[in-house]
């Protein structure tokens, strides 16, 4: 009969106010909206100091520098004396996003990525079998055999044979490439609404989720505006909107150029966007066009759309805004792709993000 273990609770230290903990993670949520600016980030943390009273008496914003300086989160940049963030807390902010993001994964919940498939893969299970003809001698479990041989044939008449083998299961795991999209048009913060922020978040905690949980998959980080462009992953906290128009073509060419170059037979594109393609370069000039769905440039996305589609790359688009232009385009397109679109409100993004991305995983093995 299974029943539960009761042991003592500890609570969660809570930071006290003013302390050094309380403050970090306001400074680095704050890091993230100004796209890594230390100078505005202190000014905000002052400001909100003022409003809400964040520090005590025996704690001001001058300690906290110090303390920011004195444990690596920033460090002096070569013109002025002006502080900038350093790679700890580059990190810090990605594992905060995979926590505020992904916090609630359990092993074997919703996102796993195993196969329901046993054999020659790459995680031992605590599944047994005997030997059989044909098994790789890698597989054979030698603590498990040896006990066998013992136990059948004594110790003082001790050998191993063919039926005392063991052969452990081992769980297939499908690796995946994915490319993520980030449109970093000037829409995104348009009409004082931040879209930008809770895009970065989730883009920051699949990549630490993929760093972290997946290391075999890659994955690639492109942003798209007037042209497209890959970043590193240590540049996602401190990415900014742009004064761009939206060329989603250039973002797709670029995440299928780059996925042509793996060889595993898992391929994905996630695109988060807020705004339908307007923008497209013909030769060396740019054809925009603000208003509407253009003709031009919906074609030739759509052409890129059935071309994934053809060579096995689903396309899943994270719609951030009810433009109806946008749900127009996004349903066309990805009818095109046979892929997926989620209309999504910020806060929603993480969950569905890592639903699809379990779900490819698991299509292909």
């Amino acid at each position: 009969m299974i029943g539960y273990r009761f042991t003592t609770y500890i609570p969660e230290k809570i930071p006290q106010k003013g302390s050094f903990e309380s403050l970090l993670d306001i400074f680095l949520q704050l890091m993230v909206i100004t796209g890594g600016d230390t100078t505005e980030t202190i000014n905000w943390l002052n400001n909100l100091d003022r409003q809400y009273n964040l520090l005590s008496n025996d704690y001001g914003i001058g300690n906290f520098v110090d303390d920011l300086k004195d444990q690596g989160y920033i460090k002096a940049s070569n013109k002025d004396g002006v502080f900038e963030a350093s790679p700890k807390s580059e990190q810090k902010i990605r594992k905060n996003a995979l926590k505020e993001i992904f916090g609630k994964l359990k092993k074997g919940a919703k996102g796993d990525h195993k196969t329901p498939h046993f054999g020659h893969g790459d995680e031992n299970t605590t599944d047994y079998r005997g030997f059989q003809f044909g098994d790789p001698l890698d597989q054979i479990a030698l603590t498990e055999s040896l006990k066998n041989a013992q136990i059948n044939n004594g110790a003082e008449d001790f050998r191993l044979t063919e039926r005392d083998l063991e052969i452990q299961y081992k769980d297939f795991k499908a690796q995946t490439s994915t490319v993520l999209m980030i449109d970093i048009s000037h829409s995104m913060i348009l009409y004082g609404e931040d879209r930008i922020t809770p895009a970065k978040k989730v883009a920051m905690a699949l990549a630490e989720l993929i760093t972290q949980k997946y290391p075999k998959d890659t994955l690639d980080i492109l942003v798209f505006g007037n042209d497209a462009w890959q970043i590193e992953i240590k540049d996602l906290p401190f990415l900014q909107v742009g004064p761009y128009h939206t060329n989603t073509i250039a973002g797709l060419e670029l995440a299928t150029d780059i996925l042509k170059r793996k060889k595993n037979k898992n391929k994905q594109i996630f695109m988060i966007t807020d705004g339908k393609p307007t923008c497209m370069k013909v030769g060396i000039k740019y054809y925009k066009n603000s208003f509407g769905l253009d003709p031009k440039i919906m074609n030739k996305t759509f052409n890129l759309a059935a071309q994934c589609r053809r060579n096995q790359i689903p396309i899943t688009t994270f719609m951030i805004a009810s433009d109806p232009y946008l749900k127009q385009f996004v349903q066309e397109f990805t009818k095109i792709n046979n892929g997926n679109a989620y209309y999504s409100n910020l806060e929603g993004l993480g969950h569905l993000i890592f639903q699809d991305y379990k779900n490819n995983r698991r299509k292909n093995f």
